[in-house]
């Protein structure tokens, strides 16, 4: 693709070799004029835009709804319409990744005295409202159905009260029911201190210094051996820096798929093993199918995540018919590349997606315990 002047002479300026017409037959490049002006020079650019973004729009539409069929062109050598499969791999995957992945920075709450006392006065409201709405709705206020209806709600609330209570004042409420109850020997106040008292050591566990703290000052038969001290350091670390390494591992995604695909191909390639096939092929194939799910998730995903919120029934909806969109493809980009009966592909296509499974989780196990040592 050239516009511009072509030079009278005829030696290649890039190779120095004889050129017989416009082009080098050494290295290709155009016999053009070196001097051109503005408007030439812009021509000349978009001109090389859309004969990349027309190649492009020709490998997209094929590749999207006709699944195998520009990998059978390629490797039959009708490349001159379609983009290399590796150049569009990588320009459709950075566009996935910089749409796609934005990291989540969750705010922790804060909970001041303040907004504890507002919260303890919503909720006596919510109780003494449904009292209300059950007195109104003529039922007795002495029946046993109300009455657990009553108290159960009740304790979700004061639950979910005293966990936004920070540590302290967790350890003081508790010493304060516990002094009450010496008094009173209740069974239903000794369940909630109980309870209260798991949610407390949880939290007194929340860093490993304070659970070496408490390990310390249990009698030696009850405390952890050295093993357990070591899963509960690395459960409290990866609890710790959840975020960090939920992040990093957003964060290294391209490379864990970009690793996963050789892998894939090699999976493919076993399972049609019979058709003799080289590997480079399935590389290919594998290229050109990764390619086409990046394509689709470019514009699902932001849909999802920036209009939908997430979540929802249109967000679910979504998510089915990619899923859906995804076995389609697979099974008829098999069916074409391979030239297989139906019930074979599909037990193949079951047996690729059961080893890629496997190898993801797998890849992400690695990557998160690296991803922790480094942290820590």
């Amino acid at each position: 693709m050239s516009a511009g002047k072509y030079r009278k002479e005829h030696d290649c300026l890039n190779c120095g070799s004889h050129v017989e017409s416009h082009y080098c037959s050494k290295c290709g490049q155009p016999n053009l004029e070196l001097k051109e002006s503005f408007w030439a020079f812009i021509s000349h650019s978009i001109a090389h835009y859309f004969h990349f973004d027309n190649k492009f729009f020709q490998t997209l539409a094929p590749l999207l709804t006709k699944p195998g069929k520009v990998t059978l062109d390629y490797l039959a050598g009708k490349r001159a319409r379609y983009i290399n499969p590796v150049s569009m791999y990588i320009f459709v995957s950075i566009v996935y990744f910089l749409v796609v992945y934005s990291p989540k920075h969750v705010a922790k709450e804060k909970h001041e005295d303040d907004g504890i006392t507002v919260e303890k006065q919503n909720s006596k409201h919510v109780t003494d409202s449904v009292s209300k709405a059950l007195k109104l709705a003529g039922m007795p206020t002495d029946n046993e159905i109300v009455k657990k209806t009553v108290h159960s709600l009740d304790k979700a609330i004061k639950t979910k009260e005293f966990k936004k209570l920070s540590f302290k004042d967790q350890g003081v409420e508790l010493n304060r029911m516990k002094a009450e109850n010496v008094t009173l020997k209740s069974d239903s106040l000794e369940e909630v201190i109980d309870n209260y008292s798991d949610i407390y050591i949880e939290r007194n566990d929340s860093t490993y210094a304070a659970y070496l703290a408490r390990q310390q000052k249990l009698p030696s038969d009850q405390q952890d051996s050295w093993y357990e001290k070591l899963i509960k350091k690395r459960a409290i670390t990866i609890g710790e820096k959840s975020e960090v390494i939920h992040e990093t591992l957003e964060h290294n995604r391209p490379k864990q798929y970009f690793l996963l695909m050789p892998l894939l191909a090699l999976f493919i390639m076993w399972n049609f093993r019979k058709n003799h096939i080289y590997y480079l092929n399935h590389l290919i194939f594998t290229i050109h199918g990764m390619t086409a799910y990046f394509i689709v998730q470019i514009f699902t995903a932001p849909i999802i995540k920036h209009v939908l919120g997430g979540s929802g029934f249109f967000t679910k909806t979504i998510e089915l018919a990619v899923l859906v969109w995804i076995c389609w493809y697979m099974f008829s980009a098999l069916k074409v590349f391979y030239q297989r009966k139906t019930g074979s592909i599909i037990f193949k296509m079951f047996w690729i997606f059961v080893l890629y499974w496997i190898a993801f989780n797998v890849s992400e196990y690695i990557m998160v315990n690296l991803i922790y040592y480094v942290a820590t």
